[in-house]
């Protein structure tokens, strides 16, 4: 069935000259609501089976939408989000690896044009409501640069939630300007959010999107929430509950506001979490001590988590949610987060000519009706040292750094990765080796890894450190503790 999307400029025709719309093709110009969790895991939602954390909101979403069993985004904040606001893979601009430091300069190629951009060219009102995380040293990379009318929040992303802040230092933002000001994140966001939705008007169209830092590291609730989940014994655990808890009930109060403003019917809702749960300590940030701790999130029944290229990193607990649009449904059907691009801005009427030559394809059908996928393979990610690819149901792991290794698995017989095929698949191990090779050599340099060597070669130049006459270099005396009485 052809799909057909009608722009903006088209509404000055007379409705005559119009060609029917098949009933499956989704209604011009929607309202666009694009809810992003951070570091939430796989099965820390009821809709995926999660029994001792309730998420009645997003399960109410749902069972009255589309939920994603493979919707797949970038092992880590910044390239996942970049994906989202490109419509392009992160190796191609250099944010494939890691996230941005907080210390750092680097940001989104400001050659990109984004998806606000687009949108806000098609007739809508922008906003971004959340974590950003694509660049903060400059304010040519700040959101209200990049496409977004309006925009409350956090440039860098990982932060204390009450004091929002880091190490001392206030990350908290409106339309560019520091915020000063009391309160959770997670309710400040979601009070914002409502606050948005009630000055919208019916006459234009509106994209939010509302990036939640919760659940990220710092474990951090407010009480009310923490008492909610007296019957989790373990402490970080029980915390965890409460955020994902607050999280919920502040998703519910959008969805709540959207109806009392009467939009809810020609307003489509998604949610996803930016990557997997955080399972190894090394990926948990730079603000919380975990080395004590059992980290909380649950992934399974995926392996691994956050930061690894195994599907608990990288298929993300999703749904989609539009009252007579989006048939309730289970969906099995492959998307990535480049797909988002293409997907809103086609619903939207939106022109790409602006954009370089985009990776994700339209997955609207889908979502709506749970099609097969028009995507035939999943860049997981391209980076010098490893590498994936996923190829029909085929996903290889190369790991080139020595000693070197191969993983391959076949997702329908095997989506939690317990047998390694390689050794009995070599056509299809060089095929997709092949592949990756080829994707690699027109990759853009690591953002990330340039940076830290300038960081190394700076630490290089530094004066040498030789002992001193109690034998001891100028580090090791810093360190030692006063003699006593000093």
């Amino acid at each position: 069935m052809k799909y057909l999307n009608i722009t903006l400029l088209a509404g000055t025709l007379a409705a005559s000259l119009l060609p029917q719309l098949p009933l499956a093709a989704a209604p011009s110009a929607p309202n666009i609501i694009h809810i992003v969790a951070d570091d939430l895991g796989w099965q820390d939602v009821g809709f995926n089976g999660c029994k001792d954390i309730q998420t009645p909101h997003l399960d109410a979403l749902a069972k009255g939408g589309a939920r994603f069993t493979q919707f797949y985004v970038q092992p880590m904040c910044t390239p996942t989000r970049a994906a989202l606001m490109t419509g392009r893979y992160p190796f191609r601009y250099g944010l494939q690896t890691a996230v941005i430091p907080s210390v750092s300069t680097y940001g989104l190629d400001t050659g990109e044009y984004l998806l606000p951009q687009c949108l806000q060219d098609a007739g809508y009102t922008t906003a971004i409501i959340g974590k950003w995380h694509l660049g903060h040293a400059d304010k040519k990379f700040w959101p209200k640069q990049r496409g977004f009318e309006y925009q409350y929040g956090a440039m860098i992303g990982e932060l204390d939630y009450y004091t929002h802040s880091e190490h001392g230092v206030l990350d908290w933002f409106r339309d560019n300007e520091p915020v000063h000001e009391e309160g959770y994140t997670t309710n400040l966001l979601g009070a914002d959010a409502v606050k948005y939705l009630e000055k919208q008007k019916a006459d234009r169209p509106f994209y939010l999107y509302l990036a939640f830092n919760a659940p990220h590291t710092p474990y951090q609730a407010p009480q009310e929430y923490i008492d909610r989940y007296t019957h989790i014994a373990d402490p970080t655990r029980r915390t965890y509950a409460g955020m994902v808890a607050c999280l919920d009930d502040n998703i519910g109060r959008v969805v709540a506001a959207l109806d009392k403003k009467g939009l809810r019917e020609n307003t489509l809702i998604l949610f996803h979490s930016d990557n997997g749960g955080t399972h190894n300590p090394m990926f948990a940030g730079v603000m919380a001590d975990v080395s004590k701790i059992k980290i909380p999130c649950d992934n399974s029944p995926y392996r691994d988590g956050k930061g690894s290229l195994f599907e608990g990193g990288v298929r993300v607990c999703a749904l989609a949610n539009w009252p007579g649009k989006i048939k309730p449904a289970t969906v099995d059907g492959l998307i990535h987060a480049t797909d988002i691009f293409t997907t809103f801005t086609k619903l939207a009427g939106a022109s790409t000519s602006r954009c370089k030559p985009l990776d994700g394809v339209d997955a609207w059908p889908t979502m709506a009706e749970g099609r097969p996928s028009l995507r035939e393979e999943v860049v997981y990610n391209v980076e010098p040292y490893r590498a994936a690819l996923r190829q029909g149901d085929w996903k290889l792991i190369w790991r080139t750094t020595l000693p070197s290794s191969v993983d391959l698995y076949n997702l329908a017989a095997d989506p939690f990765e317990k047998t390694n095929l390689a050794d009995g698949q070599p056509e299809k191990v060089a095929s997709m080796k092949l592949r990756l090779d080829e994707l690699a050599r027109g990759a853009a340099k690591p953002l990330f890894l340039v940076d830290q060597l300038k960081v190394v070669m700076k630490n290089m130049n530094g004066e040498p450190v030789l002992p001193g006459e109690d034998g001891f270099g100028e580090a090791e005396r810093d360190a030692a503790p006063a003699a006593p009485g000093h």
